[in-house]
């Protein structure tokens, strides 16, 4: 089977829409109304992963902060990894109801309940008092983000012109390393305090990314393919004229998706119960929820939360001791993941899915392996009290030389893959089984790593090897194409036929009607009142 190639999709719908956005050669920046949903969509829905970023980066650093050792007693082993932990159980607990908020209530909304938890999570942990307290505060967190990330990455899909769109949902992970730049900086800044205000001042400024989507969200319009679902069809139609219609031929346009968006949906709903049973009903469902948790399971048992919370017990295996010089890798390493993700992102609308995603996943496979040797290298000739500086420079160059090889596909790809993968009447719940995934994958890693790394050390990191490998060989069989479509041309790709070409043929309608009034009109302008009459 050729990379480029789907396994067994039976209804791709016949890319009608997508051919029309083709036609349209006007960017996005000489549209007025895209241009602001754009720059509205940036500190709402790709603010949401400032925050995770932010707190990944924020524990990673607050370990090598002095101050925040002692005032906890330097943690170690099981409570280190608890501490880390604790973000993402409380994530886990809050994923069974958040379809039912997010079909209650609209996207918007669950991003703005999400986000006042999270506010009063980050007060709580900046005013922690003990280290039960700041576990407490951290599920508290931990509790809100997953309704924001689920919402967020659905918005931005569902509001996003179908051009655009891949690059808009590559960007919302990416903003994932915006924050961990920010808490990487502060921490940086706050090291030296000699108080607890080294790790507090941190911890309260949590609390921003948060305050973002408060005050910005309801300046967003909610989700055409949420209003559809709740009888509130004009209004998904004026959403999609104000923001789709600026292009080329926008009318016909924003006919022909309104059209493709209410058939598509209205089939899906009469097929779905709109509960967690419907993912388990059918052959693709089952399909779409085993690549959605396991790749819920590749994003986080990777090794880049060895990386991203425990990189200051990484670089004192192979000797760094000095807390300032191992912030200054941290702050670097996170300008540099930022960098390689912003420049993939904008290459989903050039590659495939599965070029990249294979990519991803080979590459990771050789950078962990070449990695696993050089400490060993570091950590046998430290023990042996002849430090081996070639293999110390090694394993930095292979820490710096992980983030472009993870970025190709589990950062860039992932909520665009999401998106694409689930059909609007089981999106939240297909996102939602990839952030419990995620989370639990998280979990058991943050709370593992540092008792791995303090018991076998170098050693730790072949099972990542070993797991890399099925990886590889996970994606080349089961992860489906997805690019250069519609989210509705996507909707049965593992379903019946049938239902794809129902879609198609009320799309192909309005389209036939515009394009033979389009016809006339010209032969109108050619022949004057002849054909005026037979307009009329």
């Amino acid at each position: 089977m050729a990379i480029g190639k789907s396994p067994r999709e039976k209804g791709k719908s016949d890319p009608i829409i997508t051919r029309l956005v083709n036609y349209d050669k006007k960017w996005f920046f000489q549209k007025p109304n895209l241009l602001y949903l754009y720059l509205m969509l940036f500190p709402t829905c790709m603010g949401i992963e400032l925050t995770s970023g932010f707190d990944s980066q924020m524990i990673n650093a607050l370990q090598i902060v002095p101050s925040w050792n002692t005032y906890f007693n330097n943690p170690s082993g099981s409570l280190k990894g608890i501490i880390a932990a604790a973000y993402s159980l409380g994530a886990i607990l809050s994923l069974p109801f958040i379809p039912l908020v997010n079909d209650k209530f609209g996207r918007r909304w669950s991003i703005f309940g999400g986000s006042v938890i999270m506010v009063i999570g980050a007060l709580i942990q900046g005013f922690a008092q003990h280290a039960g307290m700041y576990i407490v505060a951290r599920m508290v967190l931990g509790f809100g983000i997953p309704t924001c990330i689920v919402s967020g990455s659905s918005l931005i899909g569902e509001l996003a012109y179908p051009k655009e769109r891949p690059i808009m949902t590559s960007l919302f992970n990416v903003a994932y390393f915006v924050g961990q730049i920010v808490a990487a900086a502060i921490c940086f800044g706050t090291n030296n305090i000699d108080s607890d205000w080294a790790w507090r001042i941190p911890s309260l400024l949590q609390i921003c990314p948060s305050l973002l989507q408060i005050i910005f969200v309801f300046f967003l319009p909610e989700s055409p393919r949420w209003l559809i679902t709740k009888d509130r069809a004009e209004e998904a139609q004026d959403i999609l004229l104000k923001y789709h219609g600026e292009a080329e031929h926008g009318l016909q346009f924003v006919q022909a998706e309104f059209v493709q968006m209410q058939t598509t949906i209205q089939l899906e709903l009469e097929a779905s119960k709109r509960s967690w049973t419907d993912l388990f009903k059918t052959a693709g469902m089952r399909r779409r929820v085993l690549i959605t948790t396991m790749l819920g399971l590749f994003t986080q048992w990777s090794g880049n939360t060895l990386i991203s919370y425990y990189l200051g017990d990484l670089l004192k295996l192979i000797g760094f001791q000095d807390s300032n010089y191992i912030q200054k890798i941290n702050v670097s390493i996170a300008c540099w993941s930022l960098f390689c993700g912003v420049t993939v992102s904008l290459l989903v609308t050039k590659i495939r899915r599965r070029v990249m995603y294979l990519a991803c996943t080979m590459s990771l496979l050789c950078c962990y392996t070449a990695w696993t040797v050089a400490m060993q290298k570091s950590q046998t000739s430290s023990k042996a009290g002849t430090p081996n500086q070639s293999a110390n420079i090694a394993t930095m160059f292979f820490i710096y030389a992980y983030s472009p090889c993870y970025n190709m596909g589990y950062n860039a790809l992932t909520y665009t893959y999401m998106v694409e993968i689930w059909p609007y009447a089981e999106r939240s719940r297909g996102i939602s089984v990839f952030q419990l995934f995620g989370r639990l994958a998280s979990f058991f890693t943050t709370f593992v790593n540092p008792i791995g790394l303090d018991s076998v050390g170098w050693q730790y990191l072949i099972s990542y090897c070993c797991w890399l490998a099925y990886e590889v060989i996970f994606v080349y069989f089961f992860f489906p194409e997805t690019f250069g479509r519609t989210l509705e041309e996507l909707a049965f790709m593992f379903e019946d036929k049938h239902l794809t070409d129902q879609a198609v043929a009320a799309v192909q309608k309005v389209v036939g009607h515009d394009r033979d009034h389009h016809e006339r009109v010209s032969l109108e302008e050619k022949d004057g009142r002849a054909v005026a009459r037979e307009v009329a």
